[in-house]
């Protein structure tokens, strides 16, 4: 293996914002509204009523070309798509195991939910759909969205708030940082709790999911987003680069790493890199990432690539070579996985389906991304007739005595007296 470009920095930076997040929870959690409406105020620079109001939607609607509204519906319908048929492959059981005993589990969505969608360095409209459109068709019963407001307009951006009423959002709010989490989870006199949060955000924000993680569920804790790029000498250099400043230009941050199986493609991507950079509007970000994250590896062979991506267990994973799926079965770590040249992971982020809120910091190597399963509780069940207890008393008595639980010994055993 070898190392033609490595990171500058350390990937994580410390900060110690635990205790400031505390504070504002527990301002939230002890004084509701008067907190909320305070940190509103002082850390968003917000006045307003934070609860979105329908006319607040319609001049959203109206403020936006046409063609925004179009392409919001489009990527909608396709997360609702895949959402659908992800969920037909979540289904319920009931057999019979042994004489009298019958077992079984339901799958019951959740019942309320909170979306949180960034509104920092861009506006991510497509969040709130890859958020929303899951639990709505989990059939969660209430679903709760919040976003920051727009430093330009005082409230939620504009295509933020259209998507999230095209997504289904039962109550939007307009409220962002650790304030906004503390609210969802202990509720305020305004707003009622939920009972799990998912959705990105901010060092502030997952901090707080962290914290109130317990009171509530969460999906699961996100940090600065990530694309690892497998490529040999079939894939376009120029498709790589630009892969790799796509995810640069999230923030400064964020992670692109290219594995290459040809020092000669490497040295292209580089090269074609620093040409698209001349022409990027967000530049700046983008190249401060690349320069102090940006990794570029040449392996000597597939299987050393493999190792290594499996390692890193990226958010976002592509692999752009001759016969990309011979691999995929020795891929098990990664958020998302990108199959071939023209896979390009700008469209899993907005349109072709499959959700972008995904594991990022290793995570992937014990969880996947949001999906509509996130929404769903999968609970077990046993009818067990008399027959049935009969077979199941001395087993069970004997463990109970076992570990020294006389009462559960004596609630197996009363049962043979019946």
């Amino acid at each position: 293996m070898k190392i033609i470009k490595n990171a500058s920095k350390s990937y994580i930076e410390e900060m110690d914002i635990r205790q400031r997040v505390f504070s504002i929870l527990e301002d939230i959690r002890k004084k509701g509204d008067e907190a909320l409406v305070k940190y509103c105020k002082n850390l968003d620079g917000f006045t307003g009523n934070i609860r979105i109001t329908a006319n607040d939607i319609k001049k959203a609607y109206d403020s936006l070309d046409e063609q925004v509204v179009k392409d919001i519906k489009f990527a909608a319908d396709r997360i609702k798509k895949f959402a659908e048929i992800q969920k037909k492959s979540i289904v319920e059981v009931k057999e019979e195991v042994s004489p009298g005993v019958t077992l079984g589990h339901r799958i019951i969505p959740v019942h309320s939910c909170g979306a949180y969608i960034p509104g920092g360095r861009y506006p991510l409209p497509s969040s709130a759909l890859m958020s929303i459109i899951p639990a709505k068709v989990a059939n969660v019963s209430r679903i709760v969205a919040c976003s920051p407001p727009d430093k330009e307009t005082g409230s939620i951006n504009a295509a933020t708030l259209v998507a999230m009423d095209i997504a289904g959002a039962d109550e939007i709010y307009c409220m962002g940082g650790a304030h906004a989490i503390g609210a969802l989870a202990f509720g305020t006199e305004t707003i009622r709790p939920v009972d799990m949060i998912v959705g990105p955000g901010n060092v502030w924000v997952t901090e707080a999911k962290r914290q109130v993680f317990g009171t509530v569920g969460i999906d699961f804790l996100a940090g600065p987003s990530e694309v690892l790029i497998i490529a040999d000498d079939t894939a376009d250099p120029d498709f790589v680069a630009a892969d790799l400043l796509a995810q640069s230009e999230h923030d400064p941050n964020a992670r692109g790493i290219l594995i290459s199986l040809s020092e000669d493609l490497a040295s292209k991507v580089l090269v074609s890199l620093e040409k698209l950079l001349s022409d990027l509007g967000t530049a700046d970000i983008a190249k401060k990432s690349w320069e102090d994250n940006g990794q570029v590896f040449v392996a000597d062979t597939m299987e050393e690539a493999l190792e290594l991506a499996n390692e890193i267990a990226p958010e976002h994973l592509e692999i752009c070579i001759k016969n990309p799926e011979e691999v995929i079965n020795s891929l098990h770590n990664y958020g998302s996985l990108f199959i071939g040249n023209y896979a390009a992971e700008v469209f899993g982020d907005y349109v072709s389906g499959t959700n972008h809120i995904l594991p990022t910091m290793k995570a992937a190597r014990y969880t996947g991304g949001v999906w509509v399963g996130t929404f769903l509780k999968v609970v077990s069940f046993q009818k067990i007739t008399k027959e049935g207890a009969r077979e199941l008393i001395p087993a069970a008595s004997n463990l109970a005595e076992t570990e020294g639980l006389y009462a559960h010994k004596l609630a197996a055993d009363i049962r043979l007296e019946d």
